[in-house]
């Protein structure tokens, strides 16, 4: 019986424990949001496209390592409509991208310093291997789900930004 006691009374006691630790390692907004981390191990970050009037949010994974760039979402099997992928570069650059190992298309976005779209480049062939190109240097390039582009109305000009881009000098 007094084993019983023993065991029913450390239940509670951690079941009481629960809610203080999680108010101790709860994270604000914005620590939360620098913590996300995707499937894949790459940081979560919000983005936006405006077209005009209209916002558009995805949550984006952040392929910063040239290794990570590398990757990408080859070997995907999908990518939700609001999911995609940012490829910030260090400097501007111009970018070409291939489709080898990737089994969904996707529309590439070739993105300028300043945050406006330089080009899409819509609906992909899925492990094509050749080379999907922008003609001036670019600060980054979305990869999103092919034809989203299209079907919400993002087009060349349109600006996108996430935290920390486009960089103000």
């Amino acid at each position: 019986m007094r084993q019983s006691a023993l065991r029913l009374a450390s239940f509670c006691l951690a079941l009481c424990a629960l809610p203080v630790a999680g108010c101790r390692t709860e994270a604000s907004g914005a620590e939360a949001q620098r913590a996300a981390v995707a499937e894949s191990g790459l940081a979560l970050v919000p983005l936006q496209v405006a077209s005009g009037a209209r916002r558009h949010a995805f949550t984006v994974e952040v392929a910063a390592s040239e290794e990570e760039q590398q990757r990408a979402l080859m070997f995907r099997q999908s990518l939700a409509p609001d999911r995609g992928m940012i490829f910030p570069f260090p400097r501007p650059r111009l970018a070409s991208f291939w489709m080898r190992n990737t089994f969904i298309p996707l529309d590439i976005i070739f993105v300028r310093t300043n945050g406006s779209i330089a080009r899409i480049a819509d609906n992909t062939i899925p492990e094509s291997l050749e080379p999907v190109a922008v003609d001036e240097p670019v600060g980054a390039v979305l990869e999103i789900a092919g034809g989203r582009a299209a079907e919400l109305g993002i087009i060349a000009g349109d600006r996108v930004s996430w935290p920390g881009f486009p960089r103000t000098p």
